[in-house]
């Protein structure tokens, strides 16, 4: 499977066009990582936790939009953007979303 931001494939002809496809991931809040990002505002730096959760977030994404386009028959997905989010869920907390969205294409 092919994943690309790009809108072609170089030295490949788009044999048919299946339809857009998306991705979501969301993750919940963690008391501990939101501490110790907290920490990190006040003397500054880069917060690896949330780092490292939004990486995850868009590997899981990516996985997932790789799985929907294979259901449609694609053997690519062109186009492909990530966006990120957060949802409040209440005083307490919000969720962290990860957004993966594409065309699926079938190459020749």
């Amino acid at each position: 499977m092919i994943l690309t931001t790009t809108d072609v494939v170089q030295n490949a002809e788009i044999e048919a066009y299946l339809g857009i496809v998306t991705a979501e991931v969301v993750y919940g809040s963690n008391a501990l990582r939101d501490f110790f990002a907290g920490i990190r505002d006040i003397i500054g730096g880069r917060t690896g936790a949330y780092e490292r959760v939004f990486e995850r977030g868009q590997r899981d994404a990516m996985a997932e939009l790789e799985k929907r386009a294979q259901q449609l028959g694609a053997n690519a997905v062109i186009g492909i953007e990530i966006d990120t989010g957060t949802i409040n869920i209440d005083q307490s907390g919000v969720l962290l979303l990860i957004t993966a969205t594409g065309t699926a294409v079938r190459l020749r």
